[in-house]
């Protein structure tokens, strides 16, 4: 499958314990890649390798629910859904099941100051590298140490989360790799990315691999339990997730083609949700939120 060159995000959106495999269980069939478990949603993650702390519960969020995206700014979510997805500095949504985004892989915007300069992606000439759509700096995720440096602050953001009472935590840029003048690899990010997973773990919350199709089939190994994927009908890429995730794949279209595409396809099975490209709130000119 090959990399869609654009991941679009919202650009208002605000602003990781060793490598180890969680397997969780889930409430689907065994096409999902789970096993049993109770009806509400809740499943059980070993603990498993010599540094994760004792079994934990997290609960996963449910499938062909009614989904919003609401990261750039919250509202009240409309009639019907039950899982939001919100910026870590926002408020989980009263009685919903919630996700919380943080940018982990990058820099916002304008934020590299927050950041260490080593723990920046550097070219052969000690220029930053930049996700040249958003203008964010990649973080250099290429060994263990800057790794768990970096997981200092993400893991603090997941923290928020957790205290807030979010269920779960969807860590963006999983793809930073595909951007990073080849500097980066597929075995990086996703070293980084199970570190991050075992502390969500170790919070309680479940957590989501976002976008990055290419890397779905590696979701258990990393300890990822579902799926936030931005135009897979646009891109042909939600049996993809669906193979690797079963029916927990939160889909966001950014165009009527790709909403068609994905209710086509998917409708009966996925939870799927058409948003303007800034993820602009009820009220506000320019907002567009569909479902099929």
């Amino acid at each position: 499958m090959s990399i869609s060159p654009v991941r679009r995000r919202a650009a208002a959106a605000l602003a990781v314990s060793a490598a180890a495999a969680l397997v969780l269980s889930s409430c689907s069939s065994s096409s999902d890649g789970g096993g049993d478990s109770d009806s509400d949603g809740s499943a059980t993650a070993p603990a498993t390798g010599p540094s994760l702390p004792p079994p934990t519960s997290v609960t996963l969020p449910p499938e062909h629910a009614g989904f919003d995206y609401q990261i750039s700014s919250p509202y009240q979510p409309p009639a019907g859904v039950q899982v939001v997805s919100r910026d870590h500095g926002a408020a989980p949504a009263a009685g919903m099941y919630n996700i919380c985004y943080v940018n982990a892989f990058q820099a916002q915007s304008g934020a590299e100051k927050d950041w260490e300069p080593d723990l920046l992606l550097r070219d052969g000439g000690g220029k930053v590298v930049y996700d040249r759509n958003w203008n964010e700096a990649l973080l250099d995720v290429r060994t263990d140490a800057k790794r768990q440096r970096i997981a200092q602050k993400v893991n603090g953001w997941i923290d928020e989360c957790a205290a807030k009472g979010f269920n779960a935590v969807e860590p963006d840029n999983y793809d930073s790799y595909t951007r990073s003048d080849n500097l980066l690899t597929a075995a990086d990010v996703e070293a980084f990315q199970t570190v991050i997973a075992a502390h969500a773990h170790e919070k309680m919350l479940a957590i989501g691999q976002k976008n990055t199709v290419e890397l779905a089939g590696d979701r258990q190994k990393v300890g990822l339990d579902f799926a936030v994927a931005e135009e897979c009908g646009e891109q042909d890429e939600c049996g993809g997730y669906v193979d690797a995730f079963g029916d927990r794949v939160y889909v966001i279209e950014y165009t009527d083609k790709g909403l068609s595409k994905a209710c086509k396809g998917w409708g009966d099975k996925l939870s799927i949700v058409r948003r303007d490209k800034n993820v602009l709130p009820q009220g506000k000119a320019g907002n567009v939120r569909k479902t099929c």
